[in-house]
Formats: structure tokens, C-alpha cells, sequence
């Protein structure tokens, strides 16, 4: 398999099934920004919430080749062997990426367990060789990773611009970034040790910068 982070922000993604396995993958597609449509006569209550609080476009009838018009990524999740194999052979012939829910012999992509923190994203693939070992590894990686990681992004990502903005030259970037990230960086930001942190950001770049410590923790709106 090959790894990639896919931007699907407000692209549209076709989820054909309504149970729980497709429940899942509607609320991985909402997280990542992608507009969902929904094919099945049935689905969850939790899919019909979505729907009715127009989430997602539900449309409640069986899966037809039209479906798949203008989607992005395609992903069969039903109890239907024929109705999977025809979500796989539509997509692969319209040149869509499709996901089959258990056949992971017919995906072009598999769903990673994954975790976000804020911009952070930290995915666990087995190629669809063993879900459980990728939940797993996920549930370690969950109980380590505080939120403190995802206000380390969005420090890095502020710090960044003004980095660019004085010293264009990448390798000295690299440089400066490698002495900004040290373990004890997490540590000011988990215990919120705010002048601990902007001593060393200040003394690492040799200057006053301008940031707000306290706004990296604020949840985005």
C-alpha cells in the first residue's frame, strides 16, 4: 500500500450500505471535511440523524450505476455480496477509487485507524490485514498522544511563516526547527508553562515573536 493524505475537503464521497460499518466511514469522510451520499433503502439512526439535519444527502433506495456520478472516492459497505461487487466493478470502471468493507482484496485504498489532534493526523494501516492489531496500536498511541501534540502543530505551523518569512534559505529552516522541537516543548504546552515556552522559541530564533500561547488551545470554531 502506498501512504497518502488525501485532501477531500467539500469533495464528494459516495458511501453505498446504512448500517454501522457504513455509519463509520460516513463519520470519517465528515471529519475530513468531504460531502457524503448516502445510498441504501435503510440506514442507522444515526445516519438518519445526519441526514436529517442535512449532514449528509441520504438517498433512500437501492445502489444503481448513476449513484457514483461526480464522486471523488467510493465506499461499499452493505450485506450484499452482489451489491459490493457491483459498487467495485461501477467504480473501477468509471477510474473511481472505491473501498470494499471487508474484501480487502477488491480496495484501492484502505481506511487507516486514525487519530487527530487538531491539524495532527497519526494514522495505523495493516493493508487490510488485521483491523484488530491497527485498533490496537491505535488505542496505545491514543493514551500517549495528548492534545498537547495538536497544539504543537499549530505552534509549528505560526513559528513556520515567521521563520520563512526571515530566513527563506530551507536548510537553516531545518536547522532552527531542529532545535525548536525537543521533548521539553511537549511538556511546556501539556502543563501550559507559557514563559518556559517563549523563552526558548525566543532564544532558539534570536528575537521577540508574536504569539499567543493560550490561543493554541482553543478549540477551531
Amino acid at each position: 500500500m502506498y501512504p497518502l493524505a488525501l485532501n477531500i475537503d467539500q469533495r464528494l464521497c459516495v458511501v453505498v450500505g446504512g448500517g454501522r460499518v457504513a455509519e463509520r466511514k460516513v463519520w470519517g469522510i465528515l471529519a475530513a471535511g468531504g460531502r457524503v451520499r448516502l445510498i441504501s433503502p435503510t440506514a442507522t439512526p444515526g445516519l438518519i440523524e445526519l441526514a436529517d439535519r442535512q449532514a449528509i444527502a441520504w438517498t433512500c433506495k437501492p445502489y444503481t450505476r448513476a449513484d457514483l456520478d461526480g464522486a471523488c472516492l467510493v465506499f461499499a459497505a452493505t450485506n450484499s455480496a452482489a451489491v459490493q461487487r457491483a459498487v467495485h466493478r461501477d467504480a473501477r470502471a468509471a477510474g473511481l477509487l472505491v473501498n470494499v468493507a471487508d474484501a480487502p482484496e477488491l480496495c484501492d485504498f484502505q481506511v487507516p485507524a486514525t487519530i487527530r489532534r487538531g491539524d495532527l493526523t497519526i494514522s495505523v494501516a495493516t493493508g487490510g490485514k488485521s483491523p484488530a492489531v491497527a485498533a490496537m496500536v491505535k488505542q496505545r498511541l491514543d493514551r500517549f498522544l495528548g492534545e498537547e501534540y495538536g497544539w504543537l502543530t499549530a505552534l509549528a505551523a505560526l513559528l513556520r511563516e515567521q521563520i520563512l518569512a526571515a530566513e527563506p534559505d530551507s536548510e537553516r529552516t531545518r536547522e532552527l526547527f531542529g532545535q525548536l522541537l525537543h521533548d521539553d516543548i511537549v511538556d511546556w504546552l501539556r502543563d501550559r508553562q507559557w514563559d518556559d515556552l517563549r523563552l526558548h522559541v525566543e532564544r532558539v530564533l534570536g528575537r521577540p515573536v508574536a504569539f499567543d500561547p493560550e490561543s493554541l488551545t482553543k478549540e477551531k470554531p
